[in-house]
C-alpha cells in the first residue's frame, strides 16, 4: 500500500468508527422495533392496542423491575468474566428469612411469636445480610479456592434453595406488617430498580470501583500487574451481587405479601438473559447497567406481549432461550469484530 493510500485509509477508519452505532442505541431501537410488532400483531389478531393499555405496561414494568435488581448485580459479575447462577435461590432464601421477622402479631402461625410487629428496617437489613452474606460464600470459593464461577455458583444454587424450604419445612410465611408490604406496594419496586440502576451505572463508570471491574474482566493479568487485588475485588462484586438478590427478595415478598420457597425459580437465567440481551459480554469487560435496563424492559414486553397474544408459556420458554443464544451470537461477532478493528 502506497504512502498516500495508507494515510487515506486511517481517516476513513476512523470516520467508520465514529458512525458505528452506540450498544445502547441499537438495543433500544431492537425494543422499539419488538414493542411495534406486538402492536400490529395485536391489531391483527386481537383488534386491541398492546402499547395504549397503561395497565398492561404498568403490571409489566412492575413484574421487570425484580429481575432488573439481580440483573445489576449480574452484570457487574458477568463483567468480570464470571457468572452467577445462585441469584434465585437467593431470592427464595432471603424472602424466607426476612419474611419471618416482618410478621404482625396478629397473625396466629408467626416463626418467631416473639419478634413480631418490629420495624420494616429489621426485615429488610437482615434479608441484605442475608443475600450478603451467599454473595460472600460465592466470592470467596471463587477468588481464594479458584473453584470456576458457574461451580461455585451452582452449589450455592442448591444450597440456597435447601435452606428456604429447610427454614419453615416448606410451609409460607405470610401475615406481614403494613410497614413491610408499604416496600411491595404501588410503584416502589421500580423506584428500588432504577434508583439500584443509578447507583451502579456511576460506580461502574466513575469510581476506581467500575475501572477495577472492567480491567479484570478485560484482562486478569494485566490488571493484577498493575496492582489491582483480584481476589478481593471479587468477593467485592459478588457480595454486592447477593446484596441485591437478597433487596429482590424482600421486594417480592412484601409485594406478594407472602413468602414461599419456591419464589426465585427461574430468576437466575431471566437475570443472565437481560444482562446479555443489555450488552454485556460472557467473555467479561464489557457490558454497562444502561444496556441491563434495556435489556430487562426487552424481557418484559417480550413476555407481557406473549401473553398479550395468548401464546402458551411452553413456546414462551423456547423463544427465550433462542433469544439468549442469539444474544449470545451476535456478542461474539461483536467480539471478532471489535478485535479486527
Amino acid at each position: 500500500m502506497s504512502t498516500k493510500a495508507a494515510e487515506g485509509a486511517a481517516p476513513l477508519a476512523t470516520r467508520q468508527r465514529r458512525r458505528r452505532i452506540p450498544t445502547e442505541l441499537s438495543i433500544f431501537l431492537v425494543l422499539v422495533g419488538i414493542a411495534l410488532i406486538y402492536e400490529v400483531l395485536g391489531w391483527m389478531f386481537i383488534g386491541q392496542s398492546f402499547l395504549m393499555n397503561s395497565q398492561r405496561l404498568t403490571i409489566m414494568i412492575l413484574q421487570v423491575s425484580v429481575i432488573g435488581i439481580i440483573a445489576v448485580g449480574v452484570t457487574q459479575v458477568i463483567i468480570t468474566g464470571g457468572i452467577d447462577l445462585s441469584s434465585g435461590s437467593v431470592v427464595g432464601m432471603t424472602a424466607m428469612i426476612a419474611t419471618s421477622f416482618a410478621q404482625s402479631s396478629t397473625w396466629g402461625r408467626a416463626v418467631f411469636p416473639s419478634l413480631t410487629d418490629l420495624p420494616a428496617f429489621v426485615p429488610i437489613m437482615v434479608g441484605l445480610l442475608i443475600g450478603a452474606a451467599a454473595g460472600l460464600a460465592n466470592g470467596a470459593l471463587i477468588a481464594y479456592t479458584k473453584i470456576p464461577p458457574f461451580i461455585a455458583t451452582l452449589g450455592m444454587f442448591v444450597s440456597a434453595r435447601g435452606v428456604a424450604k429447610w427454614y419453615t419445612k416448606g410451609q409460607p410465611v405470610s401475615g406481614i406488617t403494613e410497614q413491610f408490604h408499604f416496600i411491595g406496594t404501588k410503584a416502589w419496586p421500580v423506584v428500588v430498580f432504577l434508583v439500584v440502576a443509578l447507583i451502579f451505572h456511576i460506580a461502574l463508570r466513575y469510581t476506581r470501583y467500575g475501572k477495577f471491574t472492567y480491567a479484570i474482566g478485560a484482562n486478569p493479568q494485566a490488571a493484577r500487574v498493575s496492582g489491582i487485588n483480584i481476589e478481593a475485588h471479587l468477593v467485592k462484586v459478588y457480595v454486592i451481587a447477593g446484596l441485591l438478590a437478597g433487596l429482590a427478595g424482600i421486594v417480592t415478598a412484601a409485594r406478594a405479601e407472602t413468602a414461599q420457597a419456591s419464589m426465585g425459580v427461574g430468576y437466575e437465567l431471566d437475570a443472565i438473559a437481560a444482562t446479555v440481551i443489555g450488552g454485556t459480554s460472557l467473555t467479561g469487560g464489557v457490558g454497562r447497567i444502561t444496556g441491563t435496563v434495556i435489556g430487562t424492559i426487552i424481557l418484559g414486553v417480550m413476555t407481557s406481549g406473549f401473553t398479550f397474544l395468548r401464546i402458551d408459556a411452553y413456546y414462551q420458554e423456547i423463544v427465550k432461550g433462542f433469544i439468549i443464544v442469539a444474544a449470545v451470537v451476535i456478542d461474539v461477532y461483536r467480539q471478532k469484530k471489535r478485535r479486527k478493528h
